[in-house]
């Protein structure tokens, strides 16, 4: 669960349309997502509004960077699509996607130097652990509206 977790949310990055995290028939425009994820990030890994203050824009930024670097892959990815894609243009896919990925990866290591100049250490876990629980319990939302990924019972396979 947690690499699906991990996956939607490097692939999607901020989606323009979201569902609420109670399941309920509702959309978030990408304020209203904002706002949630910050008030529950904010409560789960104990910010102080100070911290708080400081924290969210360069969090916000860094979620916009690689909204970027997740929209150029997909960019990439939609070409493939092509019947007509050589074997070469597959490759040049590949490797931007890749490249994409690890530029996401180098932001995320430049934004935990910048956030250790606000929170500790101790607080930038807990706001990574409150960052994947708000997007499980988004997921969750999904599935019990029926508009996710169906899960299958657990037992032999």
């Amino acid at each position: 669960m947690k690499r699906l977790i991990v996956l939607l949310v490097m692939i999607c990055g901020m989606m323009p349309l979201l569902w609420a995290s109670d399941g309920c028939d509702q959309h978030l425009s990408p304020e209203e997502f904002r706002a949630r994820q910050k008030a529950f990030i904010t409560e789960k890994a104990g910010l102080t509004s100070e911290e708080a203050d400081k924290f969210f824009p360069l969090y916000f930024e860094l979620q916009d960077r690689k909204k970027q670097l997740n929209d150029e892959a997909w960019k990439l990815l939609r070409q493939g699509k092509d019947e007509k894609t050589t074997e070469a243009q597959y490759e040049e896919i590949m490797e931007g996607v890749y490249d994409a990925r690890i530029a996401s990866d180098r932001l995320d290591k430049t934004y935990f130097d910048k956030f250790k100049k606000i929170l500790s250490c101790k607080k930038i876990y807990l706001v990574q652990r409150a960052e994947m629980r708000f997007h499980r319990e988004l997921l969750k939302g999904m599935h019990k509206k029926g508009d996710g990924p169906q899960r299958r019972p657990q037992g032999k396979k």
